[in-house]
């Protein structure tokens, strides 16, 4: 333990597994009081009470991201028992994909827009007045690898999370005056529940075809997207602003034609 969080609170959104998991575990043990929203009320209520019981700082809060009143309330709650918010994750993520945008319904679309992009437009809305006011603030939202570079099927998930990367750099160059940093990750394919899913729907074959994607050699773990999160949360971070930090295994930077499921 390091304690390079020591003090500050931090709000993190899809938190009860995967990526958002390992961020609330390893900002919790730099000695922040994580507050943890997810929709999965058990998983989440046992992560906070595993977390508590090893001495740290941690709470857990219902927050549905497509509805506006659970971010209001999630951020209403860690100011109201710390007074203030250091630091804010937007993680939460669908993944809708797999098949030619002319298949996509429009229910579809507007759920993945709901859950991958408004809810990073809503957890920015309500935190950005408490870390004005602080004149401190840092604000990472949860892109992905699909921002940059192509992959049949997921049109509408790469256009969300090319968004986010939009939107990250221009708060960066509006609200750095006030001493707000706002950062993305784009992670590449890492081994997580949701991506566990896709396999289900998609066939076993993916899992080969995704390791030869990224030049490491392997799909990256959840703990190392969380480590980039830290950083970025960090007070070392306090000159890094408006950057996308790809923590992806080299898959942006291949020029190798990628491998399709057969």
């Amino acid at each position: 333990m390091m304690n390079r969080l020591e003090g500050k609170t931090v709000v993190v959104t899809g938190a009860a597994d995967g990526i958002g998991l390992a961020i609330s575990d390893g900002m919790a043990a730099e000695g922040a009081h994580v507050f943890l929203g997810d929709i999965a009320d058990d998983k989440g209520t046992a992560v906070a009470a595993r977390l508590r019981a090893d001495g740290l700082n941690a709470d857990f809060v219902h927050c549905d991201v497509a509805n506006e009143a659970d971010i209001a309330s999630l951020i209403a709650a860690a100011v109201e028992k710390t007074g203030r918010i250091d630091v804010l994750v937007n993680n939460a993520a669908i993944a809708i994909g797999g098949m030619p945008v002319y298949e996509m319904t429009d229910d579809e679309w507007h759920r993945l827009i709901a859950v991958n992009l408004t809810s990073v437009f809503r957890g920015c809305k309500y935190a950005l007045p408490h870390m004005i006011r602080q004149k401190a603030g840092s604000i990472i939202n949860m892109a992905s690898a699909q921002g940059h570079i192509g992959l049949d099927g997921w049109t509408a998930y790469a256009g969300a999370k090319g968004a986010v990367m939009s939107m990250s750099r221009q708060m960066a160059v509006e609200f750095g005056p006030h001493n707000v940093r706002v950062n993305s990750i784009s992670p590449g394919t890492i081994n997580t529940p949701m991506n566990e899913q896709v396999i289900a729907q998609l066939g076993p074959g993916l899992m080969q075809s995704w390791i030869g994607m990224h030049p490491i050699g392997r799909i990256g773990k959840p703990s190392e997207v969380a480590e980039a999160a830290i950083y970025l949360a960090s007070d070392a971070a306090g000159f890094t602003t408006g950057i996308d930090l790809r923590v992806d295994g080299g898959l942006t930077a291949t020029p190798r034609f990628i491998p399709h499921n057969s």
